[in-house]
């Protein structure tokens, strides 16, 4: 038993065998974190919005909430877009897909897409080039944001939008 017991610690340290542990191994990853100003894309004006990973991952499914508020000449538009996306990619570099909605409040004399003093809500998608760090920075989104709702359909609607991640 001891000449096995030899044999097999003189096995171990010629292969170089360690024993490691799993906690020092695997890289700490946290979830991505956005704030960013928006114009255009899903909240439609101007618009401050929170996105965040759902797990500690920098891709995967996500969500994001805004608010945003536009005024011309007495004509006002309070915009709250709402939506769930998924990135796909590695690195700083990802393709965001997303789906949502927001709710329109507008007040004033003009008509453009909506009626005058009317709340609307609409549905809203995202197709968006996102740069966004490993760890903590300037983050960027820019993309197409269709726009429909059961009176009207708009395909090619855009967006941009600049952010600090962390």
């Amino acid at each position: 038993m001891k000449r096995f017991t030899l044999f097999v610690s003189l096995l171990i340290t010629t292969l170089g065998y360690q024993k490691v542990n799993a906690q020092e191994t695997a890289p700490t990853v946290k979830r991505a974190q956005n704030i960013f100003i928006e114009l255009g894309g899903q909240g439609l004006t101007f618009t401050a919005n929170y996105d965040s990973r759902f797990s500690n991952r920098r891709d995967g499914l996500g969500g994001r909430a805004g608010i945003g508020y536009f005024s011309v000449d007495g004509d006002k538009i309070t915009s709250v877009p709402l939506s769930l996306n998924y990135l796909l990619g590695k690195g700083n570099k990802f393709f965001e897909l997303g789906l949502g909605a927001t709710y329109l409040s507008t007040s004033g004399d003009s008509e453009v897409l909506f009626n005058k003093n009317e709340s609307n809500l609409v549905g809203t998608m995202s197709f968006f080039y996102r740069v966004q760090p490993a760890d903590d920075g300037f983050s960027f989104r820019a993309g197409l944001s269709p726009v429909f709702s059961s009176d009207f359909f708009m395909p090619y609607y855009g967006g941009i939008s600049l952010g600090y991640t962390f």
